[in-house]
């Protein structure tokens, strides 16, 4: 075999094997550029959503958030309640003001009796009264009524203190009992002992009547009987003045 016949094929190899070799980079290159990013890109896109042959296309499922449980309030315990606490009063202060004074007692009357002395009335209240008699400053004797006229002899002056806070005095005229005496004004006077410095005097009218009685026991006494005053003494004393 000549040497040119056997060279040839080597080259008709090495032709074929430089055209395989760009047949293979082509391809290579177009799969690296740009445009074949994107064509991949679509393409795993399509094949992602494109949904197998024969199988109906179903929409996503909507996810229902679980409803709350619900908790039952827990069973109210017995407890024992608590003694109410009384709040201490609040403390209010008063403005300080000025001890009231006592009522003034009404005014003493003053009555002048016959022997010279006087006679100084006050009011004791329920319309009761107390008298003073007063000579030079020396208080002689006392009288107070107590729901009834009231009398006294002060050495043969005689004093009536009546209910409406008046007085009246005058001297002499007095009858020793036990016995019967007329008095001023038409009354007729009846004198009984009862007991030691105890006499009652029953005061008779025109027709011998009771129309009154005094009983001095242990002190004397008085009354006033249709503008006649009268005393009666424990002693069994008695006298009456118009």
């Amino acid at each position: 075999m000549s040497r040119r016949a056997t060279r040839r094929p080597t080259s008709l190899r090495t032709l074929a094997g430089a055209v395989l070799t760009v047949a293979l980079i082509v391809p290579v290159a177009t799969a690296c550029g740009p445009d074949s990013d994107t064509s991949a890109a679509a393409s795993v896109s399509a094949t992602a959503n494109t949904p197998p042959s024969g199988t109906a296309s179903t929409p996503p499922a909507t996810t229902v958030p679980p409803a709350p449980a619900t908790t039952a309030p827990p069973a109210p315990t017995a407890t024992t309640a608590a003694p109410a606490t009384t709040a201490a009063p609040a403390t209010t202060t008063r403005p300080t003001s000025a001890t009231p004074t006592a009522k003034p007692k009404s005014p003493a009357r003053s009555y002048p009796l016959v022997d010279g002395s006087t006679a100084e009335v006050q009011p004791v209240g329920n319309q009761n009264w107390t008298a003073r008699i007063v000579s030079r400053g020396s208080v002689l004797a006392t009288l107070e009524t107590k729901d009834t006229d009231a009398g006294l002899d002060a050495n043969d002056m005689f004093v009536v203190l009546s209910l409406d806070g008046t007085v009246h005095s005058w001297m002499g005229g007095a009858h020793q009992g036990p016995g019967t005496f007329k008095l001023a004004g038409g009354w007729t006077a009846k004198v009984t002992k009862v007991g030691e410095l105890h006499y009652r005097a029953q005061i008779l009218g025109l027709d011998n009547a009771v129309n009154g009685a005094l009983d001095a026991d242990q002190h004397d006494t008085g009354a006033v009987a249709n503008g006649v005053y009268i005393v009666l003494t424990a002693g069994g004393r008695i006298s009456a003045h118009m």
